[in-house]
């Protein structure tokens, strides 16, 4: 899907122009570089309304093995039996850090009362799939056992993230229902990066602003490694894989009409209404990859963040899911 400069938002076409030439997509040295810029984020952030920094075991891991570091987010004064969410950051698997979405997680707290916790999972340059869905269970393992000691719900575990961290929300939500060790009660994919195979047609040829079918490729080959291209990948690697929708949680999800996930992220909430599952999707006409972010004072981007903030009130107020034994 070729897009032209009269297709996107007008509100959002000086932005588009701009990354277009900064930017025209990414490559695999311009993750070694996102990655690199990801660490300023993360001292810029790092003490941006975050509570806590806590660093646990992986699971099988050995004396001197790195520990999976967590980020909480708090409210400043503790609200009782709140929501506890479970937030996965983007970066195309590959850069970006817990601390980049800050301000998202102050305005879910400011809402609900809740808790976020925030894994800075294992990027793909160094540890392709499955190291991150792995890091990303075990922070939801984590909240689990110690929502009690943190104040929340055990019936209102919650996840959610943009792009590729909404992949691996998806992806977790898949992950949990199958394992049967942990509950979620609702989960807010944004956006996600959900299909590998690239067979949409917003997902071939899109020359979008900030992420494109060139990056796509660049993206999925470093996380998949050894199986992309292959038909070894699993749904919990590309959810849009999978077949049984059956026994996941609700969902709300937002796109843009001209990215490439677009077509994706339709036909999966398409495929969760059909089994049954509450599940919204807002396609916003001319928007492109984080609009919502690199636009947030355009109208669209208003729009998005306020209907994102309404849906997760009303999960937090309508959708539980009790803690297995």
């Amino acid at each position: 899907m070729r897009v032209t400069n009269d297709m996107i938002h007008p509100q959002l076409r000086a932005a588009g122009r701009l990354i277009r030439w900064l930017l025209p997509y990414y490559k695999l040295s311009t993750f070694r570089r996102s990655r690199r810029l990801s660490s300023l984020s993360k001292v810029f952030h790092s003490r941006k309304y975050l509570s806590e920094q806590i660093y646990i075991d992986r699971p099988n891991s050995k004396q001197g093995d790195p520990k999976l570091r967590l980020c909480i987010y708090r409210p400043k004064a503790p609200k009782e039996n709140a929501p506890g969410l479970l937030w996965m950051h983007g970066g195309g698997f590959a850069f970006g850090t817990p601390e980049q979405d800050s301000d998202s997680y102050r305005q879910f707290i400011e809402l609900t009362g809740c808790t976020v916790v925030a894994p800075a999972y294992r990027h793909s340059p160094k540890a392709p799939y499955p190291a991150a869905l792995e890091d990303c269970y075990t922070a939801l393992l984590w909240l689990k056992h110690n929502a009690l000691r943190c104040g929340l719900r055990p019936d209102q575990l919650m996840v959610g993230g943009v792009s590729a961290g909404g992949g691996l929300a998806a992806a977790l939500a898949i992950y949990a229902r199958d394992k049967g060790e942990v509950a979620i009660a609702f989960q807010m994919p944004l956006y996600p990066m959900l299909d590998d195979r690239m067979i949409t047609e917003s997902s071939r040829d899109n020359d979008a602003p900030l992420w494109n079918t060139r990056s796509n490729i660049a993206a999925w080959t470093l996380y998949l490694g050894e199986i992309y291209g292959s038909g070894q990948v699993p749904a919990y690697a590309a959810p849009a894989r999978l077949r049984q929708a059956h026994g996941l949680p609700p969902a709300f999800t937002f796109v843009g009409s001209i990215e490439p996930f677009r077509d994706e992220t339709v036909l999966y909430f398409q495929m969760l209404r059909e089994a049954g599952i509450e599940a919204e999707c807002i396609v916003y006409e001319g928007c492109f990859h984080a609009f919502n972010k690199i636009g947030r004072y355009t109208t669209p981007g208003k729009q998005a963040n306020a209907a994102l903030l309404k849906h997760f009130q009303y999960a937090a107020e309508h959708y539980f899911a009790p803690q297995p034994d």
